[in-house]
C-alpha cells in the first residue's frame, strides 16, 4: 500500500504525538513506558481488541541478559508476585550435563507464561503517565513529510479511520512487521531447517528445577521451562525430516519425542493443559531499524531462530536502548528541540543493536541450518561437563551476558588447557587411588597377621 503524504492541511488533521508505536507486546509496552518516564506523550497501539490478549507461540522465557532491563522498569517484583519463576539453564549435550556452576556471576532468568506477563505489561504501559493505549487499530499508511515518517494512519474494526501524526514511529509488531513492510525497511532472511512444538503440561517438576533444562540433541533440540503454576513448558525444535508424526499427532509425537531424550523429564506421567501450539516456518527475518521518523524494535528489527529463547529478552533490551537513544530528543518539547536530536538519537540506537546483537545473529544464522556441531563447539561443550570455568564462560554466553568473540576469546583457550590437564589429573588419580588400595591391603595384611 502507498504511503500517505501529510501536510499538514486540514483535511489531514491529525492528533499529535512524539511517538507512535505499533503493537502492545513486550517490546512496544516497554518502549512505551521508558519513553513516557523520559518525557514523551506516546501513542500505543495494538491491533487485537482485547487488552487481555497475549502471545501463545513462545518459549515464554526471558534470558538472564534483559533482567536488568526488567528492573528499570519496575516490572521484575510484579513478575515474581504473580508466579514467575527465577531460574537458569542446565544444558545435556553429547557428552553429558553441563550444569549451572556455584560460582555464576550473571543473574538468574525469569519465567512466566505471556498469558500473565503480557497483560501485565499492557497494564503497566497503560498506567504510565503520557502513553495513551488504543486497542483494536490497525496500521494501514504511513504518514510522510518528503523521506520521514511523521506518524500512522490507523483503522478500526468498524472502519474509523485516525490519523496519529508523532515525531518517531516505532515498529513493534513482530516477526511479520507491517510497519516494516510499508516502510520499505532492507530486510534480510535465512532459512531455518527446524520447526518447534510446544504445550504445557502439569505434573512432576523435571530435574534441575527451577533451572529449565536443554538438551542439544546434535541437531534437534528439547526442552523444559517450569513456570508459574506448577506447570512446565516442554517444547521440540527437531529438524524438518522428523515434521511428519508431529502433523499427524501433535501432543504424541511432542510426548515421545520428549521422553525419548538422555535423562528425560517426567512427561510421560503428566497431563497436558491446554493444547500444543506449532510453528513451522522460523524463516530468520530481520530488517534495518532505523529510518528518518522511524524505529523498528524486538522481531520487527530482528526474528532470530528461537531454538536459543532469545526473542522476549531483546525485546525488551531493544525497547530499552531505542528509549536510551532517542528519550531525550523525544522528550523535549518539540518548539524547543534540537535540530537533528532525533536522528543522532536513532543513529545510536542503531549501533546499540548493530554491536550487541550482530555476533549473536551470525552464529543464530548458522546453526538454524540444521547442521551438527562443528569443532570448536564440541570442544567447548565437552569440557563444560567437567571444567566450571568453561561452564561459567558457557552460561554467561547462552544467557547472552556476553558475545560470541568474548565466549571464543576466554572459553577456548580455557577448554584447551582444561583438555590437556584432564588427562594427567585422570592419570593421578588413578595413582592415588593405587596407593590408596596397596596401603589397605597391607593393613589388612599386617593385622591377619
Amino acid at each position: 500500500m502507498a504511503d500517505l503524504q501529510f501536510d499538514g492541511s486540514s483535511a489531514d488533521a491529525a492528533e499529535q504525538f512524539d511517538a507512535v508505536i505499533v503493537g502492545a507486546s513486550l517490546a512496544g509496552s516497554a518502549s512505551a513506558i521508558m519513553l513516557a518516564r523520559a518525557g514523551a506523550r506516546v501513542a500505543l497501539l495494538e491491533q487485537r481488541p482485547d487488552a487481555g490478549a497475549y502471545k501463545k507461540i513462545c518459549s515464554h522465557y526471558i534470558q538472564s541478559s534483559a533482567i536488568a532491563t526488567l528492573e528499570r522498569l519496575g516490572l521484575l517484583e510484579p513478575m515474581l508476585r504473580a508466579g514467575a519463576v527465577r531460574s537458569r539453564v542446565r544444558l545435556h549435550g553429547p557428552w553429558g550435563w553441563v550444569e549451572p556452576s556455584e560460582r555464576s556471576t550473571v543473574p538468574s532468568g525469569v519465567n512466566l507464561r505471556r498469558e500473565v506477563l503480557d497483560p501485565l505489561i499492557r497494564a503497566t504501559a497503560a498506567e504510565t503517565p503520557g502513553v495513551e493505549l488504543l486497542v483494536g487499530q490497525t496500521v494501514g499508511e504511513l504518514l510522510r513529510e518528503g523521506e520521514s515518517t511523521c506518524g500512522v494512519r490507523a483503522h478500526d474494526r468498524n472502519g474509523q479511520t485516525t490519523n496519529l501524526r508523532a515525531r518517531l514511529v516505532v515498529g513493534a509488531d513482530g516477526r511479520g512487521s507491517r510497519v516494516a513492510k510499508l516502510a520499505g525497511a532492507a530486510e534480510s532472511r535465512h532459512r531455518n531447517e527446524r520447526f518447534a512444538y510446544g504445550a504445557y503440561f502439569e505434573g512432576p517438576a523435571p530435574k534441575g528445577s527451577p533451572d529449565a533444562s536443554f538438551w542439544l540433541l546434535d541437531p534437534d533440540m528439547a526442552a523444559a521451562f517450569p513456570t508459574d503454576a506448577g506447570l512446565t513448558f516442554y517444547a521440540a525444535m527437531p529438524t524438518k525430516q522428523r515434521l511428519m508424526p508431529f502433523r499427524e499427532d501433535p501432543v504424541k509425537a511432542l510426548v515421545e519425542f520428549i521422553a525419548s531424550v538422555p535423562d528425560a523429564p517426567p512427561i510421560e506421567v503428566s497431563r497436558i493443559v491446554g493444547v500444543p501450539e506449532g510453528k513451522l516456518d522460523m524463516t530468520n527475518v530481520s530488517h534495518k531499524p532505523t529510518a528518518p521518523g522511524l524505529a523498528l524494535i524486538g522481531d520487527a528489527a530482528l526474528a532470530a531462530d528461537p531454538l536459543w529463547g532469545v526473542g522476549c529478552g531483546w525485546a525488551l533490551q531493544s525497547a530499552e536502548w531505542l528509549a536510551d537513544g532517542v528519550g531525550a530528543a523525544l522528550g523535549e518539547p518539540r518548539a524547543s528541540a534540537e535540530e537533528g536530536a532525533l536522528a543522532s538519537g536513532l543513529q545510536r540506537y542503531a549501533r546499540s543493536h548493530r554491536r550487541a546483537l550482530r555476533g549473536h545473529k551470525a552464529m543464530i544464522y548458522d546453526y538454524s541450518s540444521g547442521r551438527k556441531m562443528q569443532l570448536p563447539e564440541r570442544l567447548l561443550f565437552s569440557t563444560a561437563t567437567y571444567d566450571q570455568g568453561v561452564a561459567r564462560v558457557m552460561e554467561a554466553y547462552g544467557s547472552r551476558n556476553i558475545g560470541p568473540a568474548r565466549m571464543i576469546l576466554t572459553g577456548t583457550p580455557r577448554a584447551i588447557v582444561a583438555k590437556a590437564r584432564r588427562p594427567l589429573m585422570r592419570r593421578g588419580e588413578h595413582a592415588t587411588r593405587r596407593v590408596a588400595l596397596s596401603g589397605a591391603a597391607g593393613e589388612v595384611s599386617r593385622g591377619e597377621r
